[in-house]
């Protein structure tokens, strides 16, 4: 049987709290789990199947079904909830008894393996930005990316809690949602050297047959030495604010501070040009963050470095911001490594862990959690909001592929439809430079938002 570590039974102790709203004692013995309410003597429920893959850095791990309602529970999506790590459930899986109730599955190992993301811990198995690609994940192979099956599971165990006390009010948690935009490219043309824009001219010219455009890069590179002009096609920053204002919704802009590869922005955070867009950023109410440079996810100095920089550079610009979050480059991610690099930059979130190549529920919740680092068995300040769905995972060609269609938005609409019956946060990243004459795309963003 799987041993947890003190720290790991207070680390779930503190999800439960999070997510129900009580205190919880989580007590571990050769009978499994028992969980009991803190300062109440009526009765506990018990796990007593406590499954050793939970902790295995593995995705060959069987999945069964389990049909809620047959058994007189409520299913949040109305279906059969995925149980990874077993292969059969046995019936009934909740069982009442006189002074507690049972569960035979593994719902807290669950949530700790999906969590934690155990099962990407050493993985060679990486794409060619050496991140650990959804269609190695079990999520993925047993055909439950799409759903939050944590939240699902945590959402069954509220209702046997509600059952064993029947007294206790439990959390209510209201639907969220969260904009942000990576500054990759803030311009298509201010940053570049001439030599780049007589490339890139010959480009329009000769490809692409686009006149306007060709007489449009020397212009803009020539009006965009003390700001970046409106009509750069990169610079929809307004745009996006005023999306987002209409909506209630606070966008967060996540910059590059360093350069490790060529991989990376042609930008200095601070250019006088890049200061006065993180001023009009902040002076709207939104936020600014850390989107730190593509060879840094294995190299902790290099996260903090930048940080520090972007610290620096909010300090010299004036702004004042409580706490600063962000997310990896190319959302390049080494579990744990990246995970106590953010903790030690003392950075307030992450919110990179969601897959290139899929959109979904990487970490099986659409809720916010404090991170846990599972192999030095430490709780971590900083927090994990994982992301949902990046625009590039559904509409490019090296991913899913379905372009600007009414398949693509379904997609992002259908995860946000099942964030909102979870009462959780659905989160989504559009790149500022993704609009690139996209008025459609723009529409599509829009109504996603806005739906």
């Amino acid at each position: 049987m799987a041993q947890y570590t003190p720290a790991a039974l207070s680390w779930l102790c503190l999800i439960l709290q999070e997510r129900f709203g009580h205190s919880f004692l989580l007590e571990q013995s050769t009978a499994g789990f028992k969980l009991s309410l803190v300062n109440t003597p009526q009765g506990y429920i018990a796990f007593p199947k406590l499954e050793d893959d939970f902790h295995q850095p593995h995705s060959d791990l069987p999945c069964s079904q389990w049909n809620a309602e047959a058994e007189g529970w409520q299913s949040a999506l109305n279906q059969s909830l995925p149980a990874p790590g077993v292969s059969q459930l046995p019936e009934p899986l909740i069982q009442q008894q006189v002074d507690h109730h049972i569960i035979h599955y593994d719902i807290l190992g669950l949530t700790y393996w999906m969590l934690n993301r155990v099962e990407e811990i050493d993985r060679t198995d990486l794409d060619n930005h050496g991140r650990f690609p959804a269609i190695h994940s079990h999520a993925y192979q047993h055909g439950y990316l799409d759903r939050p099956i944590v939240d699902e599971w945590l959402q069954v165990l509220g209702q046997v809690i509600q059952k064993q006390w029947p007294q206790l009010e439990l959390k209510q948690h209201q639907f969220s949602m969260k904009v942000s935009h990576d500054v990759d490219s803030p311009s298509l043309y201010a940053f570049k050297s001439w030599k780049t824009i007589i490339r890139m001219m010959a480009g329009h010219l000769l490809k692409r047959r686009d006149l306007k455009a060709t007489l449009q890069a020397p212009w803009l590179k020539l009006m965009g030495g003390k700001r970046i002009p409106a009509q750069d096609p990169y610079n929809t920053f307004s745009w996006l604010m005023d999306v987002s204002e209409a909506n209630n919704l606070t966008s967060a802009f996540y910059f590059i501070c360093g350069t490790t590869s060529n991989m990376d922005a042609d930008y200095q955070p601070e250019d006088p040009r890049i200061i006065k867009l993180m001023e009009q950023m902040h002076r709207r109410g939104h936020e600014i963050g850390l989107h730190p440079s593509y060879g840094t996810y294995q190299r902790p100095e290099l996260i903090k470095q930048e940080a520090d920089r972007l610290r620096q550079t909010l300090q010299q610009a004036g702004i004042q911001q409580t706490e600063i979050g962000g997310r990896m480059h190319y959302l390049r991610w080494q579990h744990p490594t990246t995970l106590q690099a953010w903790n030690d930059a003392g950075m307030a979130y992450d919110t990179t862990l969601s897959y290139a190549d899929r959109p979904g529920f990487r970490c099986g919740t659409c809720f916010e959690y404090p991170a846990f680092n599972p192999v030095t068995q430490q709780q971590h300040k900083v927090r994990i909001r994982p992301l949902i769905a990046m625009e590039c995972s559904v509409i490019d060609d090296i991913y899913l592929g379905l372009g600007n269609t009414f398949e693509a938005e379904k997609i992002f609409l259908e995860l946000k439809k099942k964030c909102r019956k979870l009462g959780g946060c659905f989160t989504t990243l559009w790149h500022n430079s993704y609009f690139f004459n996209g008025a459609e795309l723009k529409e599509m963003y829009r109504r996603i938002i806005e739906g």
